[in-house]
This record gives structure tokens, sequence and C-alpha cells, in this order.
């Protein structure tokens, strides 16, 4: 007792937890289908929320909008120079919390039932944003809205024609990015080329459309200079697996982003392989073979409540395989002729 007696009258400050610190700065969008509010002490901070969620269409899915509320907070700069690339993030859970901790001034704390999420970023991730936006911020954001909206969160790219989607799945190097980027060329809506999210009651899709990368090797195939100028202007980014591709943001440049929530039409597996006929580039895949395709494709989703009804809402829609044609353009046909 006597220990704790010193403990609460020593000499502390009269805010130890930070709990009084003052919302210096705030924003406000609607993503994913629910209203996000953001806010922090940081100006630096909230412009990596910028550079995720400023300028994009306000997707609304068919039920009231719930709201969320992500506080953003920068820590001092490590004692050491910082590593190249952050370390990997680890999950955890307990007692009602989710996390996700790339080191003790790097992590995100999601609160699911109450809809709120405390990011803490030290100062030096502010030269690596792509790290602390992509794995930190989108991690949060992504997670309380699949968990609030009971979406199904899927690994892929969706693209869009008269309304109606097509998720794209496969392996990486199937060329999901390459498909994303010939789609946004010839006038399709695009939705995301990364994560995509399926509210499986109404059939809606939904996702976030602020940038598509792509490999340098994947220019070969656009002719027009304006186009591979846009592309090859755009910054750099190192995958963890060490794959450099192009950051291009879609909201400053060519392309039709998807205005609102799209219709589920079918999914499609993008295979590397070169298809034996050009003309005959997609295949249907048989019924019995679709789940244990999406269990495959798509296993943190398989454990997810949504899980049944989505596959139900797939088996309704159809599933394909899409192989290979001599150019991207090929396949952007073929997902054309299959969403008409």
């Amino acid at each position: 007792m006597a220990a704790t007696l010193d403990l609460l009258t020593g000499d502390l400050s009269p805010d130890p937890f930070l709990e009084r610190m003052p919302e210096r700065y705030a924003m406000d969008v609607h993503v994913l289908g629910g209203h996000f509010h953001f806010s922090s002490d940081s100006a630096a901070l909230m412009e990596v929320v910028a550079m995720a969620y400023a300028g994009l269409p306000a997707h609304t899915l068919p039920m009231a909008s719930p709201g969320f509320h992500v506080e953003l907070r920068l820590a001092p700069a490590g004692a050491e120079p910082s590593a190249q690339e952050p370390p990997p993030v680890r999950m955890q859970s307990g007692a009602g919390f989710l996390c996700g901790v790339m080191d003790a001034s790097n992590y995100a704390v999601l609160f699911p039932e109450q809809r709120r999420a405390l990011v803490v970023a030290s100062a030096d991730q502010l030269v690596r944003p792509y790290h602390l936006r992509y794995e930190l911020i989108e991690f949060a954001v992504f997670t309380l809205a699949t968990r609030a909206l009971s979406l199904a969160p899927l690994h892929g790219a969706c693209v869009g024609w008269h309304g109606r989607a097509a998720l794209v799945m496969g392996a990486s190097g199937a060329g999901k990015s390459t498909l994303a980027l010939h789609s946004l060329l010839r006038g399709m809506d695009f939705l995301s080329e990364d994560a995509v999210f399926v509210h499986p009651a109404s059939g809606k899709v939904t996702g976030v459309a602020n940038y598509l990368h792509v490999q340098a090797d994947a220019l070969r195939f656009v002719d027009d200079q304006r186009l591979r100028d846009w592309i090859e202007q755009s910054p750099v980014i190192r995958r963890r697996s060490g794959v450099e591709k192009f950051e291009v943001d879609l909201r400053h440049g060519h392309g039709q982003l998807a205005p609102e929530p799209l219709e589920l039409a079918c999914v499609v597996f993008a295979s590397p392989r070169l298809a034996d006929d050009p003309q005959a580039l997609v295949q249907a895949m048989p019924d019995h073979e679709i789940e244990s395709r999406l269990r495959a494709e798509q296993p943190y989703a398989a454990s997810q409540p949504g899980w049944d009804a989505f596959v139900s809402a797939i088996r309704q829609r159809g599933a394909y395989e899409l192989r290979r044609g001599r150019h991207p353009g090929d396949s952007v046909d073929a997902l054309m002729r299959l969403l008409d």
C-alpha cells in the first residue's frame, strides 16, 4: 500500500496519460459507407490523412451512416536513426481491443464497439508516409468499417461499368494492377486496386479509390505519351516484398472514380496464363468450385461473420477465370462484355 500511495502522491505530470491533448486539427470524410472524424494535435499527421481520403467520392451504403472517430498523435522521433523500412505490423487483441504494433512509438489501438481508434506515430515516420498511411491509418479505418458495417473485406481490385462491379482476384503477379490501369484508361469506373469491401445484404461494393500502384514494365502497353508522363512523374514506393511501383494519385489525373458504391456483378480470377484462344479469355467457373476458390484466395475474409452471405451472393452472380490476352486491352474488352 505504501508504494501505491507514493505513486499517487509523487511528482507526476498532471496529465500522465495525455488525456487532455488539444484537438487542433480535424477532418471529416465519408468513406466505406461511414462518416469518419479524424482529429490530431499535429498538422503533419492530418496531411497524411488528407493524402489518403481528401477529394474522394463520398460513398454511402443503404443504411444509416454511423460515425467513427480516429485520433492521431505524434510521438517524438526515435533516439536512434530509423531504419529505411519500419518493422512489420504485429497484430494483437484482448479485452475488446484490437492492436496493430510496429514498435513502442508507432501503433494503432482500435475499439470496435465504440467505433473509435487511436493511431500513434513517431516524427520520423513522416518521411515515409506510405507505411504510416497504409499500415496504421488505413488499417484502423478498414477494420472499424468492416466490423461496424458487416462488410466482407477482400484483397483484390474492383472496376465497374454502367454501375456494375467486377471483383478481380488473383495471386501477386497475376496482372490485377495492370488490368485495373487499363480499365481506368478505357473509361471504366475505378473503385480499388487492393482492398475491396462488399456489403452482402445489399450487394453493394465500396472501396477507397485513392491510388493505383503499377510497376514500370506495365507502361510498355501505354501508347499515349501524355498518360505515360502522368504515371512516370508519380512517386515510387517500395513494397515490403522489395517490389517498387509508381504510386499514381487518381484524384489528380485521368480516369473516372466510382462516384458511389457499385452493384456486385461477378468475381473474376485473374490468371497469369495466356489464353489458348485470344477470342475466349473468360471461362465460367463451375458452381461447386466457387467457395473453395474464394476461400483459398481470401482466408481472412473467410473467417469473418459475413462470409457465407458473400459466397451466396457470388454463386448467384457468377465467378469466372480470366486468362491473359496479347494485350491488356483484350482483358478489358472481356470485362466489359461480362458487365454489359
